[in-house]
């Protein structure tokens, strides 16, 4: 099919806020690898419609960036992370439910809602996976293998020298770090303690600088 209706809300965005006009081009994605170039023919807000300029598939990275991470008791730090790691094209967020975790409640859909809005803007291909939020122990158990971020003493790798390309999550604690208990069990488990630098960093910015980190890496 050469000729496409946006929906309303897409119609709204392109006419109303960007203020496109007939013959402008612009670019939609389906969060799967595929995006069509069109062209705007007719910009009504409420049924704006496009012909097809060109199409084009672009195939998964062949590794992945997966954080775990606890979301914060400000809602905004969350959202502002989930923001920040779309943008530099994370590929699953798994919120977690911890001893010490400040939020036990979380509102998928408008994280999600924020996801594709980040995508959009970044002009990234494909859609990040988010969770429905998953107790700690239940996490580990699923995934038995990965790196664990925690304020403790110990021995810690850097993370740059351990991560994997494939199913190796990064778990990274509350504000009040995970407990003893936690910490112990993902280690049995098989997970491998890393250090995320010399300062402590609050939960959020720890999980957008282990996804540049790993991004840098393996990208």
């Amino acid at each position: 099919m050469d000729t496409l209706i946006l929906p309303e809300e897409e119609s709204k965005h392109a006419c109303r806020v960007l203020r496109m006009q007939p013959g402008d081009q612009l670019s939609i994605i389906n969060g799967f690898g595929d995006e069509l170039v069109a062209q705007i023919t007719d910009n009504n807000p409420k049924r704006c419609k496009v012909k097809k300029i060109s199409f084009s598939h672009k195939e998964r990275d062949d590794f992945e960036i997966h954080i775990a991470l606890a979301p914060t008791k400000l809602n905004d730090r969350f959202e502002w992370f989930l923001e920040k790691t779309t943008e530099l094209g994370i590929h699953r967020i798994t919120p977690i439910l911890c001893e010490n975790s400040e939020r036990s409640k979380i509102k998928t859909d408008r994280y999600e809602r924020i996801i594709i809005s980040a995508l959009k803007q970044s002009q990234r291909l494909y859609l990040p996976f988010i969770d429905e939020l998953t107790p700690f122990e239940t996490f580990i158990k699923n995934h038995p293998n990965g790196l664990i971020a925690h304020c403790y003493e110990g021995q810690k790798f850097d993370l740059t020298k351990k991560i994997q390309s494939k199913n190796c999550p990064i778990l990274i604690g509350p504000e009040g770090d995970f407990s003893i208990l936690e910490v112990e069990n993902a280690l049995k488990t098989g997970y491998t303690p890393i250090s995320l630098g010399k300062t402590r960093l609050r939960t959020e910015t720890a999980g957008i600088y282990a996804c540049a980190l790993v991004k840098n890496e393996l990208e």
